[in-house]
């Protein structure tokens, strides 16, 4: 495989909002504009289809197996089309007894309970991750680690919402795309506190090996959100170069810190932003920025 392929930050500025652009064979980094690799291969069919008609007599494969789906895509439905193999309307008569086939068949594709359960799990994660605007690795990653926590049975005595929610949120871990438990929890219909039991519980239960966060993780996509430019996110990170030197983020939420250098780079390049505006966008509170800019504006000699 190659190196590109498994790339899920850009080695610029660390930002994940990475774009293939086929059209030029490109990857690109949507916030710094850095060109990752131009070579990559367009996997997709090599004929146009300009109506699903045109589509359905062009393929000549079915869909690749997915981790996404329950049974990974490996068995057949009853389309909803109410067509025959040669695209001729069903009678009306007939289409009672194929919406009965149709329905018994969603039945026996998930008849045992783990199946359902699964299925429904999926189905949430894919739903979740689409709210929050996560790419496909981190949906397939959670869909893995739901897989090995629905088979350890620890799904069960859980809701479904609350798996699926811890798992997303080791799986943005995992693939190096930092997200709160705040930005998780204000997706899912469970609280916080309840998503970070869970998460504790899978990364014991489950053996998983992640690597801590570091404030540098989020300064990229907080500036983007901001507004600010590459200015500020050089200066943001040259600050955060001296807090990490001086062990100021130690034991202290990540996000905050980034918060807190983010507001400092802000002001020293001339373009600043209120407490409020970068607390909202950091998911902390303006005491929280209040107190990380005590201690990081004394350590960079910014105030006596």
């Amino acid at each position: 495989m190659r190196e590109v392929e498994i790339t899920t930050a850009c080695p610029e500025c660390r930002g994940d909002h990475l774009v293939r652009d086929y059209s030029r064979a490109e990857i690109v980094c949507e916030d710094c504009g850095l060109v990752l690799d131009d070579m990559i291969i367009d996997e997709g069919p090599e004929w146009r289809a300009f109506d699903s008609e045109q589509r359905e007599s062009r393929e000549r494969a079915g869909p690749p197996s997915t981790i996404m789906a329950h049974d990974k895509g490996l068995s057949t439905s009853i389309g909803w089309r109410n067509k025959d193999a040669y695209g001729r309307q069903i009678p009306h008569k007939s289409r009672a007894q194929i919406y009965r086939l149709r329905k018994w068949q969603h039945r026996i594709r998930t008849s045992k309970s783990g199946e359902r359960s699964l299925a429904q799990g999926l189905t949430e994660i894919n739903t979740m991750a689409s709210k929050m605007g996560l790419p496909r690795h981190v949906r397939e990653s959670a869909a893995v680690l739901y897989r090995r926590a629905s088979t350890k049975n620890l799904v069960r005595g859980r809701s479904i919402d609350e798996v699926v929610a811890a798992t997303l949120y080791a799986s943005c871990r995992q693939c190096g795309v930092p997200r709160t438990l705040d930005e998780i929890a204000s997706k899912s219909s469970v609280d916080r506190k309840s998503i970070g039991r869970t998460y504790r519980t899978l990364v014991r239960e489950l053996g998983l090996k992640l690597l801590p966060q570091s404030p540098r993780d989020y300064i990229a996509r907080f500036c983007n959100r901001l507004e600010l430019d590459m200015d500020v996110q050089r200066k943001a990170k040259e600050i955060l170069d001296k807090v990490e030197k001086d062990e100021l983020a130690s034991g202290v939420a990540p996000s905050g810190v980034a918060a807190a250098t983010i507001y400092i780079a802000a002001i020293l390049s001339s373009k600043p932003c209120t407490q409020k505006e970068v607390a909202e966008v950091a998911g902390v509170t303006e005491v929280t920025i209040r107190n990380r800019y005590k201690r990081i504006s004394v350590a960079i000699g910014m105030v006596k």
